[in-house]
């Protein structure tokens, strides 16, 4: 019997360990998906303690203490943060079975050296031996970011945005790691939200011109696309809580949208109508531009109406949607892929049911001469779990080419996520490995080291060409 996460942690015989150690381990990261502050990592945020990396901002934890009992005094109110530690602490034996156990290990094992199991009676050693290399110097933002070996970080980032800090480190020398925007117009496209009419009032500060109507929208949008592409952004993000797809005109949307800017609510069937015309409009920008589109489909968020108007959102009250997307996500791809301008895509299901839909629809629209040009992204959000990152490995391996996935990313507000990479790639070379052990691939080191590094890291280099 092995210890207690060792270095053979998850990897259960002589190829999977040669593989993760020899080919795995020390490939580079590009987390081409994540909610990073550019402002901290321009700054290279200092932390005053263990709390302030591992619990501001972390609702995976958050999400753990309340089921655990904990009151929101110590998850996200005004208790100290030596007592929001202790709350933490007493939580991580509760989460046996859960990643976070292993995540919250790793991050202390991994940046500071400390390999006590978090208990309790462990608490007051590990506050101060984390404290201590804090105060220490050399574990700012940039620092955890260096460290972790990671070439290229895309922040999330929405349409009106100056883009100050991205500016500041296409310029900083001393950082040689790269940090671009992406282009996430979801308050574009939310048109029955209360924050719709303010946001195009931002927009058109942003883009420095009127917004009266669908074509001064147009145009602004395409603004703003190539401002971010003079910066660095090679990919937009969607968050499609359902997959919209209705047909309508070009006046009929204009109604629409003059209608939504008025003030007015308009009907799901028009909110469809809207959203489709838009996604398909700057679908067709980003393929001139050789963008990436990332959809993230099927979330439901801010379920807790209360929680919500006492700490926003964000906060761990989400959860998995179950809305139908098979004929909407097929017609909206095929509408870009009629006037061959359908960009490089990432397709992403929070509900694990659509994993099929998924993987199947994603190979209608493979081609143009590019490897894995529709991606089936990687598990997400609550699923990237153990058992939800074998399950996505294995579907696209079953229904697509494992081969070209594009692999991890963070998803995470954390500077100390990044050893999610390393919890996914110990997964991915266990499960070849153990692939290879029962003969049901060959046992060739070289193609096998090949592939894992590919998805570790090359795969992704040569797609997103940033």
């Amino acid at each position: 019997m092995g210890s207690f996460m060792d270095e053979n942690f998850l990897l259960k015989g002589e190829i999977a360990q040669d593989l993760y150690h020899n080919y795995a381990k020390d490939m580079p990261i590009i987390d081409y998906h994540c909610h990073l502050s550019p402002k901290e990592i321009y700054e290279n945020k200092q932390f005053k303690n263990l709390t302030d990396i591992w619990l501001y901002g972390d609702h995976y934890k958050w999400k753990a203490m309340r089921s655990n009992g904990i009151t929101e005094e110590l998850i996200t109110g005004n208790a100290t943060d030596l007592e929001k530690f202790e709350a933490w602490v007493k939580t991580v034996p509760m989460t046996l079975g859960n990643p976070l156990y292993h995540w919250s290990h790793l991050e202390l094992q991994r940046y500071f050296g400390v390999d006590e199991i978090i208990k309790e009676s462990n608490a007051a050693v590990i506050w101060e031996k984390v404290n201590a290399s804090l105060n220490s110097g050399g574990f700012g933002a940039r620092d955890f970011i260096e460290k972790s070996n990671v070439k290229v970080i895309c922040t999330t980032d929405d349409p009106t945005d100056s883009l100050e800090y991205h500016l500041k480190l296409k310029e900083d020398s001393s950082f040689t790691g790269k940090v671009l925007p992406s282009f996430r117009p979801d308050k574009g496209l939310e048109i029955n939200r209360s924050t719709f009419v303010p946001w195009i009032k931002k927009l058109e500060g942003a883009a420095e011109q009127s917004i009266t109507n669908l074509d001064e929208l147009l145009m602004a949008l395409e603004k703003r696309i190539l401002f971010f592409h003079s910066v660095g952004c090679r990919i937009s993000d969607h968050a499609l809580d359902y997959v919209p797809y209705a047909e309508a005109s070009k006046d009929e949307v204009a109604e629409i949208f003059l209608k939504a800017i008025g003030g007015n609510n308009v009907t799901l069937e028009q909110e469809k109508q809207y959203k489709t015309y838009i996604i398909i409009f700057i679908g067709k920008i980003y393929a001139k531009l050789n963008w990436t589109m990332q959809l993230h489909i099927n979330a439901a968020r801010n379920n807790s109406t209360r929680m919500f108007q006492n700490i926003g959102p964000d906060t761990g009250f989400d959860s998995i949607n179950d809305s139908p997307l098979a004929y909407q996500l097929g017609k909206l791809l095929d509408s870009l892929d009629q006037e061959d301008a359908l960009p490089k895509t990432i397709l992403y299901s929070l509900n694990p049911n659509d994993y099929p839909v998924l993987a199947t629809i994603m190979g209608s629209f493979q081609g143009g001469g590019i490897p894995g040009k529709i991606q089936f992204g990687s598990a997400w959000w609550f699923n990237d779990t153990k058992d939800g990152m074998l399950e996505q490995f294995k579907m696209l391996a079953n229904m697509g080419l494992l081969s070209r996935f594009v692999g991890m990313l963070t998803d995470s507000r954390s500077f100390l996520s990044y050893t999610r990479h390393e919890y996914f790639r110990r997964l991915l070379c266990n499960l070849i490995g153990e692939w290879a052990e029962n003969g049901e691939i060959p046992d060739d080191r070289e193609m096998l080291g090949s592939f894992i590094q590919g998805i570790c890291y090359n795969n992704a280099k040569e797609y997103f060409q940033f």
